[in-house]
């Protein structure tokens, strides 16, 4: 059976937006408001133009754990334009089970992811929560089998603390360029064996961190 991502409604929608972030790469510098010590909404709205997208080979990464692991629920926090968002509807997809929500605190990149998804055919996969992680999340129903860190990084361990009742025993969290120091804390944090994880630096270059729930 063919993979979803093999569709050509999702290929071209992934190629689209692969080919716009290399163009924003190229020819863009990082705003002046978009300074360290300014607030996720602040850094939200200097980027609002500024893709973050995951590399082809984390997608596929996501794909898989998605597709082997088969949560009923995935949490992703930081859907940008939704690259990484596309992956995992389309491993949800193939499931034939489980639904995705992801968050958002720019209100432009929420209607752009939006509108990503409807064009790739995986819309109804998707639930896309607007507004800051830290507020939107408590909301989310469990069990949680997976969660995918790919906002700001400083905000990777207050989001996961606010998870953590939802998530299932065994239950995968992946954190993108883990290797920041933005994302120190969180990286402390997992691999503190007493919070409940067992963890693992993936040996792709890309810092992703896979974690998996024990439970406290």
């Amino acid at each position: 059976m063919p993979s979803a991502l093999e569709a050509p409604r999702v290929e071209g929608v992934l190629s689209r937006l692969y080919a716009a972030a290399t163009h924003d790469s190229r020819h863009s510098s990082p705003p002046a408001r978009a300074r360290a010590a300014a607030s996720p909404a602040e850094r939200s709205e200097a980027f609002q133009e500024v893709s973050f997208p995951v590399s082809a080979e984390v997608g596929n990464l996501l794909y898989a754990l998605v597709r082997t692991s088969r949560p009923e629920t995935v949490v992703e926090f930081g859907t940008s334009f939704g690259v990484s968002t596309i992956y995992l509807a389309a491993a949800v997809a193939d499931n034939g089970a489980g639904h995705v929500v992801t968050t958002e605190l720019s209100s432009k990149k929420v209607q752009a992811a939006r509108s990503n998804l409807q064009q790739a055919g995986l819309g109804e996969m998707v639930s896309i929560l607007a507004g800051d992680a830290r507020e939107t999340s408590p909301g989310v129903a469990g069990p949680v089998g997976l969660v995918l860190l790919d906002g700001w990084k400083d905000l990777f361990l207050p989001v996961i603390r606010l998870l953590e009742p939802k998530l299932a025993l065994g239950a995968l969290v992946i954190a993108n360029d883990g290797e920041l120091a933005s994302a120190a804390a969180y990286l402390i944090y997992v691999r503190e064996l007493a919070n409940g994880y067992v963890t693992v630096a993936f040996p792709n270059g890309d810092g992703i961190e896979v974690s998996s729930w024990g439970g406290h």
